[in-house]
């Protein structure tokens, strides 16, 4: 079985889903975009638990409560900035896309909702980022309970 795909434009922060994705930076403090909006609606605990973790390096996720917001967990995942295609970004993206899916299921989450990761300030950009996305959340699934449905 692999995971239902679908596309949601909106607030990811209102998302009622076992878990939203951050696209977060490698020192999972609070930031612009993305990041910043899921901060300010989470409230300071979420700060707290991300400086409790420490950093993150890029390519791979970390998993914080959801503290205020609808869903019950954020994953911070530290995606590549674009630098032109080579020096692994697609490589890292996708470990973004794994790292998040795998603590999703350790974490017993069902729903999982994606921002578009690095294609904001980082500079990927946005087609070849779906690909990336889309390919890696398809096989990362496949044959898997759970996730069983990922909103982009």
């Amino acid at each position: 079985m692999t995971a239902t795909l679908d596309i949601f434009e909106g607030d990811i922060t209102t998302l009622e889903v076992d878990a939203i994705v951050n696209a977060a930076n490698d020192r999972l403090a609070p930031g612009g975009g993305v990041c910043g909006a899921i901060h300010r609606r989470a409230g300071p605990a979420l700060a707290r638990a991300c400086a409790d973790i420490g950093r993150c390096p890029t390519g791979e996720a970390r998993i914080t409560p959801g503290v205020e917001l609808p869903a019950r967990f954020v994953i911070h995942a530290v995606g590549p900035v674009w630098q032109g295609g080579t020096r692994d970004e697609p490589k890292l993206l996708a470990g973004c896309y794994r790292h998040a899916i795998r603590l999703a299921r350790e974490n017993g989450c069902a729903t999982l909702a994606f921002p578009a990761i690095s294609t904001g300030i980082y500079g990927y950009p946005p087609a070849a980022a779906a690909r990336v996305a889309v390919a890696t959340c398809r096989a990362e699934t496949e044959g898997a309970d759970m996730p069983s449905r990922i909103r982009f």
